[in-house]
């Protein structure tokens, strides 16, 4: 059982060595057991070794930009996965040629088989996030062309609705023009005045004028 002494001086010594405190030494901390960085796990953090050309990468990757001109957050993920599995899958490449000489005879066989595998899953890796951009941009597309079908549908809707209300409107229009046509004939003449009242009425505007009676002295009687 350890004495009060070496429990103070084991705590003490702990606070003398507690790792790296700068930003620096914490990233070269992080990678003591890396060898390759070819590792696939999700968790696992993408960076470029210190023989490796920041700019070629940048590169890359702004070329797989141009051709697929990724639209949304999710897209520029799907390319930025592309370009690391690509640059992983060259580096896989590059490691093997580290494991055989000029005669073409593989020196460290283990190693050389694990980066052939890691090769392959970073060539499919690449290939699924390839996979997985068609699929989103496919599927984006059929939701684009279902909105547009429903939109020319209701314009087909909308003037097929409107063609019904001007021909029922003709329709009223002609009903209506039709019904004041039956009240015309429908209304009786007025009554017309007979042609004996007529010659009566006109007969004293013919006769002659009434001749004075006269006296026998030649005289005109007053009537």
């Amino acid at each position: 059982m350890s004495s009060p002494a070496q429990i103070n001086a084991n705590q003490a010594n702990a606070q003398k060595s507690c790792g790296p405190k700068t930003k620096t030494g914490k990233q070269t901390s992080s990678r003591n057991r890396t060898t390759h960085g070819l590792c696939p796990h999700h968790n696992a953090m993408f960076y470029l070794l210190e023989d490796e050309d920041q700019e070629k990468y940048y590169a890359l990757h702004a070329r797989l930009k141009e051709e697929h001109q990724p639209q949304t957050e999710t897209e520029c993920i799907f390319v930025r996965r592309m370009a690391q599995h690509e640059w992983l899958r060259a580096r896989a490449l590059r490691l093997q040629q580290t494991c055989i000489f000029e005669d073409e005879h593989i020196l460290a066989t283990e190693q050389f088989g694990l980066y052939m595998r890691y090769q392959t899953t970073h060539e499919r890796a690449f290939y699924k996030a390839l996979s997985e951009l068609q699929k989103l941009r496919s599927e984006r597309r059929k939701e684009q062309i279902g909105f547009e079908s429903q939109k020319r549908q209701e314009v087909v809707e909308q003037r097929g609705a409107e063609a019904h209300n001007l021909k029922k409107q003709e329709f009223e229009l002609k009903k209506r023009a039709f019904e004041l046509k039956e009240e015309r004939f429908a209304r009786p003449d007025p009554p017309q005045k007979s042609k004996n009242v007529t010659s009566e009425m006109a007969a004293p505007q013919n006769s002659p004028a009434p001749v004075p009676e006269t006296t026998p002295g030649g005289l005109e009687m007053v009537a």
